[in-house]
């Protein structure tokens, strides 16, 4: 069905093998699945309490957590940004050409509908298709 889709993983959240089983079932033969994590760095005033190396540190972790979350799927690249995660996400897949976005949602509350998840600005505004995978709960 599609050729490249973009796997955005949120690291505190445990929906990577199903959104990856999503992403494999729609993959085309030969295609590429690449796993995305955006790291936001800490914002406003907290910022001015963590020098370079505590962010530095939290990048570093970060990365080792997504390097161990893929661990064992060669058939996935893993792409670390740093920067506002549903903005980065929509502008990684339009700069990268990808068919196809597959993101975990989690159920909607209050402040979902009134500010947006990341998963439903990423279907709002994205240049591709959108295959949101919902969690049970």
């Amino acid at each position: 069905m599609y050729n490249k889709i973009l796997v955005p993983l949120a690291l505190d959240h445990g929906l990577a093998p199903q959104t990856l089983g999503v992403a494999r079932a729609l993959l085309n033969a030969g295609g590429q699945i690449v796993a995305l994590h955006v790291y936001e760095a800490p914002q406003g005033s907290v910022s001015a309490y963590l020098d370079e190396d505590t962010v530095k540190s939290g990048f570093q972790s970060a990365q080792a957590r997504l390097a161990e979350r893929l661990t064992g799927l060669d058939d996935v690249e893993a792409v670390m940004l740093k920067g506002h995660t549903a903005r980065s996400i929509i502008d990684y897949a339009a700069e990268n050409a990808f068919d196809c976005i597959v993101i975990g949602s989690h159920k909607p509350d209050l402040r979902d509908y009134l500010l947006g998840s990341t998963a439903g600005r990423v279907v709002r505004h994205a240049p591709c298709a959108v295959h949101v995978q919902r969690t049970r709960a």
